[in-house]
């Protein structure tokens, strides 16, 4: 595990961030079509109910991007408010040092902090590491939210946050 990581809050438009965001668009362009791919963009990263955190080594050099969105309570979640778990990413030559996991953690903290009682996420199917990341952290298997479209190619995740 990387001692040195800092994860932070740190404004989405700083050009090493875009690049890594554009990394990950071209990766889920790569994998699922255009209608498939359910991103914020930078200007959506920037609303005031975003919270966009950066990993950094302990070098200073970025090595992975979160966010997650303040939702209110809807339908499909009982009327109970939650966090949405957004733009995931860990470079792919800091991989398998748990960067993501402590991302993640990250996240949770914050939803707990705003008192938001749960964690959703859409996620690929096809992205088997990013399913693993959210099995092994607690995360079960749901059902759409938010409108998502149930396309057989997004998988839903949920997790209550104590």
């Amino acid at each position: 595990m990387n001692a040195d990581l800092v994860i932070r809050p740190e404004s989405p438009d700083q050009p090493e961030v875009v690049q890594a965001l554009e990394a990950l668009d071209r990766y889920l362009a790569a994998l699922y079509p255009p209608e498939a791919n359910h991103i914020l963009d930078v200007g959506a990263l920037q609303q005031p109910d975003v919270r966009f955190l950066v990993a950094r080594d302990g070098s200073g050099a970025l090595v992975g991007t979160a966010a997650y969105r303040r939702m209110p309570g809807e339908a499909q979640t009982g009327g109970v408010a939650y966090g949405e778990v957004k733009r995931m990413y860990v470079s792919p030559a800091q991989r398998g040092q748990r960067i993501g996991a402590r991302l993640l953690q990250a996240l949770e903290d914050g939803m707990r902090g705003d008192g938001l009682p749960q964690a959703l996420l859409e996620t690929g199917a096809d992205q088997t590491e990013a399913v693993r990341l959210y099995q092994r952290a607690g995360y079960t298997r749901r059902g759409p939210f938010a409108g998502y479209p149930d396309n057989g190619l997004s998988l839903f995740f949920a997790k209550t946050l104590k």
